[in-house]
Formats: structure tokens, C-alpha cells, sequence
């Protein structure tokens, strides 16, 4: 049963001059470093792989109904993409406890300067 779906679309330059202002305090703060080293490694079109984990974030906040809000964070809420390359979601801290016995989708796309992503929550029990 589906107890949550989320949708966030990010625009690419919003991440791109967050990180011009802000730098390394910006992606510390919201990012992990797998999901560091993963962007950074794709070079000039790293920001594009940026705005699709934010978005994967995002999505995923509204998924449980909360926003940014009781115990949901940036760095609670990370992607790492398997050998595949399909994208999924690790959690971390409250979040792992609340939605660890969950089946957690997210499928992530972009364009050159639009990145999106959609979040599913299903019950397992």
C-alpha cells in the first residue's frame, strides 16, 4: 500500500549559484560524500546531478507529509545509485527509524537546467 508519494523539480542554476555563494558550506551541509564524490565526478555537468539529489530530498519531505521539519534534513536523506545505476535513498537517524520497515522508490531525470525527482513510500506489512 502507498502511504506517500513526493515531487520536487529543481532549477539547475539555483544549486549552481548556491554553491558559487556558499561553496563547500553548501554542499557539506546539504549533501553526503558518497553524494559528493559521485557528482563531482560527472565535472562540468555536476550541478546537474546536484539539483536531481536535491530534488530527491525534497521529494522525499513531502512524501512523509513533513516538509523539512520533525527530524527530516538535508543530511538525514541521501542517494547513492547502485551498479546499474538505478538511484536509491538512504536514510540515516530519525528518518531510518521512522521509514527503515518501508519500500522507498525515487527516480530522479534532468535536463540541461531542470532536474526532477519522484518519491513513492510503500507499506510492507
Amino acid at each position: 500500500m502507498i502511504v506517500g508519494i513526493g515531487t520536487d523539480v529543481v532549477d539547475v542554476a539555483r544549486i549552481k549559484h548556491s554553491f558559487e555563494e556558499y561553496g563547500e558550506r553548501f554542499l557539506t551541509k546539504v549533501f553526503n560524500q558518497t553524494e559528493i564524490d559521485y557528482c563531482e565526478h560527472f565535472g562540468d555537468t555536476k550541478f546537474l546531478h546536484y539539483a536531481a539529489r536535491f530534488a530527491a530530498k525534497e521529494a522525499f519531505s513531502k512524501a512523509i507529509g513533513t516538509g523539512m521539519r520533525d527530524g527530516m534534513s538535508f543530511k538525514v536523506v541521501g542517494i547513492k545509485n547502485q551498479k546499474s545505476g538505478l538511484p536509491e535513498i538512504e536514510l540515516s537517524g530519525l528518518m531510518h527509524e521512522r521509514w527503515h520497515n518501508h519500500k522507498i522508490h525515487v527516480t530522479l531525470s534532468h535536463t540541461a537546467t531542470i532536474a526532477v525527482a519522484v518519491v513513492v513510500i510503500e507499506s510492507v506489512n
